[in-house]
């Protein structure tokens, strides 16, 4: 992605760009933006989130406000600390450059939850899954093992975020990759509710709670949720207010889910399905052979 790019500990590092000023320094954004030589709109932008910020530029801000030295020097160390890059800094070829700031936001975030309506959640795809889904939407073949390699990155963020995936029942029937991908996903998916990941599948037909398109709730320790909203063609961070919508659906889709255990039972009764019709097809293709 690109450098400049925002991602959420421009955020994080915004807020607290504002209650400097206006708790420390004391003085409105106009007057502020005029200090640092910066346009208001740039320093609203910045509080906000909505631009990258780099540690010379919290170092200006500061220094213009008259801020002590010392608290100053803390505030631009833990600006610094914040800011080392990772793998998505640095775009692969043939990987989305959005892709970069996703992973940005997943890495700051402490808890992320997915609604994914017809297919299975990036975060918990296997290879078979997420290969056949990628040939169905045109991915062309040669950035079809980059792709992949970027989403089994993102997925090493599992285990250290809290993690709900809540999967339309749809998905589950949805033979991307085959018969055999189908099976091996839904084996990950038990498996990953051994690992204390919360899956909760949707059921098909309610009517209870409106879903067009899926979506990644992100909460972070120090700012507002964000929420990513993934397209057929786009996508898109619905940010502050925005969320709001997002909140109130979840809280629906909370008490019309079916729990853990029933996810569970679900889940493994299409499992030994696809067992059953894997058996019949190889005794059948047993006695064409002989």
């Amino acid at each position: 992605m690109s450098r400049n790019a925002p991602r959420a500990r421009d955020r994080i590092i915004g807020a607290k760009v504002r209650a400097i000023r206006t708790e420390r320094a004391g003085i409105s954004l106009e007057r502020a933006a005029e200090l640092a030589g910066w346009a208001p709109s740039k320093l609203s932008r910045t509080e906000r989130g909505l631009r990258h910020i780099t540690t010379d530029e919290v170092a200006t801000l500061l220094t213009a406000w008259q801020i002590p030295v010392a608290e100053r020097e803390e505030v631009v160390a833990e600006v610094q600390a914040g800011s080392s890059s990772g793998w998505w800094d640095r775009p692969l070829p043939g990987v989305p450059a959005e892709v970069g700031a996703l992973v940005s936001y997943e890495a700051d975030a402490h808890e992320l939850v997915d609604v994914s309506v017809t297919i299975v959640p990036g975060l918990l795809q296997t290879y078979g899954t997420a290969i056949g889904a990628m040939w169905s939407d045109g991915v062309p073949r040669t950035d079809l093992e980059t792709r992949w390699m970027a989403r089994l990155r993102r997925q090493q963020i599992l285990g250290t975020v809290d993690y709900t995936a809540y999967i339309g029942e749809a998905a589950l029937h949805t033979p991307y990759g085959g018969a055999d991908a189908l099976r091996g996903q839904l084996e990950h998916l038990l498996l990953a509710q051994d690992r204390a990941i919360r899956v909760r599948i949707i059921p098909a037909h309610q009517p209870r709670v409106f879903l067009t398109h899926s979506w990644l709730l992100m909460r972070f320790p120090k700012t507002n949720p964000v929420v990513h909203v993934e397209l057929t063609e786009a996508a898109f961070y619905v940010h502050d207010d925005g969320v709001a919508p997002y909140l109130a659906a979840l809280e629906r889709l909370d008490n019309v889910a079916l729990s853990q255990g029933d996810s569970r039972r679900l889940m493994s009764g299409l499992l030994k399905g696809c067992e059953h019709v894997a058996q019949v097809e190889q005794e059948q293709l047993g006695r064409h052979l002989r």
